[in-house]
């Protein structure tokens, strides 16, 4: 097995606020290897967003900070870096398609220059030159009359459109690692599936690593080669995608999968996960998913359950991995 590309252990983001300190990623660890997909899942807020900004040091402080937990590239710790050595990682080594290209787009220039600003920056190109070759990954992402549509501002192409920009611009300095965060978000099935369909092409066409932030399991599943699921901060489980969509060992999980229709087993009735997630200001003392899981103990009361080793490569954070089997 290939040495990890990407290292993050026990990661802890928190945000200040008026309530105190939100603990939005709190322990986080997973590798990332050369060339494959990991997909990163959980319903809205439980911190995936945000480990993607932390691993660019992109986290807004204040009012939030890292406040502990180290982040490795080849070795090197990215939250060690001077901000100059940083500057020279983002986009050239690790690139970022942003959850909403119409907000992370500079709306007063064109396409073609924010495209280029990426070349000039990094590949010291000159301006002819980097304009020539905005055209070529235009093209190469799927956008047509792309010698034309250079010249264009964000708010004149369509969501698609913006989004392959995105793409463009991310894969310009072929960077090792691309993370994608939630790419496919508010637009139609179809264009989410030429998109996905773009940042596989482009992965296979180049040997990027993939770190893909997404609440659609659906998604992961047509995608990822492994898989760690987040709950309020945490990852509960990590399997490869199939064992996970095979036999999957954390209730919360469980509880996504029964959730779903194309996930649920047949002829079974959907079930909605009762309670809500906790804040991040005040989680419930040892397992954070304790109020809302069905196998829920005293010792899950008591005692936070770490990440271990269930079955091969298969982790879960749960004291009871092995009755979760039978829900």
């Amino acid at each position: 097995m290939n040495a990890p590309l990407l290292e993050v252990e026990d990661l802890r983001t928190y945000f200040r606020g008026d309530e105190g300190v939100a603990r939005a990623v709190d322990g986080v660890s997973f590798e990332l290897r050369a060339g494959e997909t990991l997909g990163l899942v959980g319903e809205s807020g439980c911190g995936k967003s945000v480990t993607a900004l932390s691993i660019l040091r992109l986290v807004p402080d204040p009012p939030g900070f890292v406040a502990g937990g180290e982040i490795r590239l080849r070795g090197r710790d990215l939250l060690a870096l001077p901000v100059d050595e940083l500057r020279r990682v983002r986009g050239n080594e690790i690139a970022m398609i942003f959850q909403e290209p119409m907000t992370a787009l500079n709306p007063v220039f064109t396409v073609g220059e924010q495209v280029a600003e990426t070349l000039r920056h990094h590949r010291g190109l000159a301006r002819a030159a980097a304009r020539g070759r905005a055209v070529e990954l235009l093209e190469r992402v799927g956008i047509p009359a792309a010698r034309t549509r250079v010249d264009d501002y964000p708010h004149q192409l369509s969501g698609g459109m913006r989004q392959r920009v995105m793409i463009a611009m991310a894969m310009s300095c072929d960077p090792a690692i691309l993370i994608a965060d939630e790419p496919t978000t508010a637009l139609d099935v179809t264009v989410q599936a030429q998109i996905l369909d773009l940042i596989r092409e482009l992965q296979q066409e180049r040997g990027t690593s993939v770190l893909l932030i997404t609440h659609d399991l659906g998604v992961v599943a047509e995608t990822a080669d492994r898989v760690a699921v987040m709950y309020a901060g945490k990852i509960v489980e990590a399997a490869t995608a199939e064992e996970l969509f095979a036999s999957p060992r954390h209730p919360y999980t469980i509880g996504l999968f029964r959730s779903l229709p194309g996930l649920a087993a047949r002829g079974e009735r959907l079930h909605a996960i009762p309670g809500t997630v906790p804040s991040a200001f005040r989680f419930p003392s040892g397992c954070r998913f304790r109020t809302r899981c069905p196998l829920a103990s005293e010792q899950c009361a008591a005692l936070e359950p770490p990440l271990c080793a269930v079955v091969g490569s298969h982790s879960a954070a749960c004291w009871h991995a092995e009755e979760a089997r039978a829900l």
